[in-house]
């Protein structure tokens, strides 16, 4: 019997833009990280324009500092060809809590998520925005990168996500698979958010959501980014972007 794989294609996408992004120091005393412009144009944009290419017209982005930025930038999306809407967080408690500011926005729906100062390779999207039918989630993953930064993430032959940790510290197990900044999700990651407990460092990590996903049974897995990807942190990482080729 040949099995055959059905795919969604995902025309949801929501934005996490709601952050000041502090290490950017005076970069950002007027405007939020994702509106800093990294050859030429915000951040966002970047994001925007790579997955409306990838076939997503539905965004919501989620604001908060200086959130009248995005808003008079974006608009409601019909200059840009795009349905934009918006959700404000109000406190800033963790990526885990404010996904559940894109229940209503989502529905049923199943949607991307990406962080707002993260760039990829465009080409990337069109693979995010695929979902197999038995996939709950993916999970995109880069090798090479400091895993004490950010999330390791850690996989099985058949690259299903099987755990992420958070900051790893010297001498604790690792993976070599970096947690990059970009998701594909079925509403189903709402039951895990919802059950979060905050971390050690005191916020409710979406990390700790996906990672009981997984563990509950149903196939997370991780996809490995091709080309440039970066995660605008601080003032040298934007100074290298911007460098003349």
């Amino acid at each position: 019997m040949v099995l055959i794989t059905v795919m969604n294609r995902i025309s949801k996408a929501v934005l996490l833009a709601a952050g000041r992004g502090t290490r950017m120091r005076e970069l950002t005393a007027d405007v939020p990280k994702p509106m800093i412009k990294v050859r030429g144009k915000p951040i966002l944009l970047h994001i925007v324009e790579g997955l409306q290419a990838a076939g997503i017209k539905d965004f919501l982005l989620i604001v908060g500092y200086h959130s009248e930025t995005i808003r008079e930038y974006f608009g409601d999306g019909t200059c840009f060809g795009l349905r934009i809407q918006y959700a404000t967080q109000v406190v800033q408690d963790g990526t885990g809590r404010v996904v559940d500011l894109a229940r209503d926005f989502v529905g049923d729906s199943p949607f991307v998520l990406s962080y707002g100062d993260i760039l990829v390779d465009p080409v990337n999207y069109k693979s995010i925005v695929d979902l197999a039918d038995d996939v709950e989630a993916i999970v995109s993953v880069k090798q090479n990168e400091d895993v004490s930064k950010g999330g390791a993430v850690f996989v099985n032959e058949r690259m299903a996500v099987t755990d992420i940790r958070e900051k790893s510290q010297p001498g604790e197990t690792t993976s070599p698979w970096y947690n990059a900044g970009v998701y594909a999700f079925r509403p189903s990651i709402f039951e895990w958010t919802a059950k979060l407990q905050p971390s050690p460092r005191g916020e409710y990590e979406l990390t700790d959501a996906i990672r009981d996903l997984a563990q509950s049974g149903r196939k997370v897995k991780a996809l490995e980014l091709s080309g440039e990807w970066a995660d605008v942190r601080d003032p040298e990482i934007l100074a290298q972007l911007n460098r003349p080729a």
